[in-house]
């Protein structure tokens, strides 16, 4: 199932994307949960399946705006440097990571597919970061490798946005450089879990007007889905609607010589393999 959160005519709701409709389960079930992280919490997709029998869309997805997938999730997890190749594209000697590298954004860092990413007036090092996003269904802590897949509702994308150099302001901090408002996306939906039976073999592409800047496949991951859900619920506990953006890999327009830096008018999609693509234009930011 594909599930988004969207808006029509100035109303939040959410429903399941089938084909190029929506079936809006807010009308249905909206009385029950009041949204994609409320349907999250009571572990009840089942019974979206159920509300599908038999059920006409409502919506043409071109008539609605679609926001992130779980609005307000209560953690983002990013991991960095997490593709094989993408050490070394640091040239700094140091040998690849025994431990993932987790840092923080808020959700107000990312807007919805479709909407407009925006560069801050500090800086023009507005760069892109596509990745595959997890999106946690059952709580847990301590999860085992084994009992990973059952903690996993579905997976989104994620245009990891980043100020690039924001990120050097301190000596261990990248939250600055992540977090500016609006600088990343997320979506299109969520794709739930039944519809990847090897989470090893997922493909992901970014483009920027149409040129491919990024290509990869989780099969390169250092640290997998099975390493990262244990890790992360080590030290604190995971709760339906937490995303973990799972990391990018090489090619990111800070790499480039000179750096390829995202500027107004400017189209980036990232498509992931088993649920689509997230496009946004770039715009500066208005005052």
């Amino acid at each position: 199932m594909r599930i988004a959160t969207y808006e029509q005519e100035g109303k939040q709701s959410f429903g399941v994307v089938i084909g190029d409709a929506i079936v809006d389960l807010g009308r249905r079930i909206g009385d029950k949960y009041n949204g994609v992280l409320e349907l999250l919490r009571a572990e009840a997709l089942a019974e979206v399946a159920e509300v599908l029998v038999g059920a006409s869309a409502d919506v043409k997805l071109d008539k609605v705006k679609l926001l992130r997938p779980v609005p307000f999730p209560e953690k983002i997890f990013c991991v960095g440097v997490n593709y094989t190749n993408r050490n070394a594209e640091y040239k700094d000697g140091s040998d690849a990571p025994k431990y993932p590298s987790i840092f923080v954004r808020t959700p107000d860092s990312l807007v919805g597919h479709g909407a407009q990413i925006v560069r801050p007036p500090e800086s023009e090092q507005l760069d892109y970061e596509g990745e595959i996003v997890i999106i946690i269904g059952k709580s847990g802590r301590r999860i085992k490798k084994e009992n990973v897949r059952e903690h996993i509702a579905g997976l989104t994308i994620m245009n990891e946005g980043t100020i690039r150099d924001w990120l050097r302001h301190a000596k261990f901090n990248v939250t600055q450089g992540k977090n500016f408002a609006s600088t990343g996306a997320m979506g299109p939906w969520m794709v739930t879990t039944e519809e990847f039976p090897d989470f090893g073999k997922i493909s992901l592409e970014t483009r920027v007007n149409g040129e491919v800047r990024q290509y990869d496949s989780t099969e390169n991951m250092v640290f997998d889905f099975e390493y990262l859900l244990p890790y992360l619920s080590t030290f604190m506990e995971l709760k339906p609607g937490d995303v973990i953006a799972t990391g990018t890999p090489t090619g990111a327009g800070t790499f480039f010589d000179p750096p390829k830096w995202l500027v107004p008018g400017d189209v980036v999609e990232v498509e992931v393999g088993g649920i689509g693509t997230l496009r946004n234009t770039v715009g500066d930011e208005k005052n």
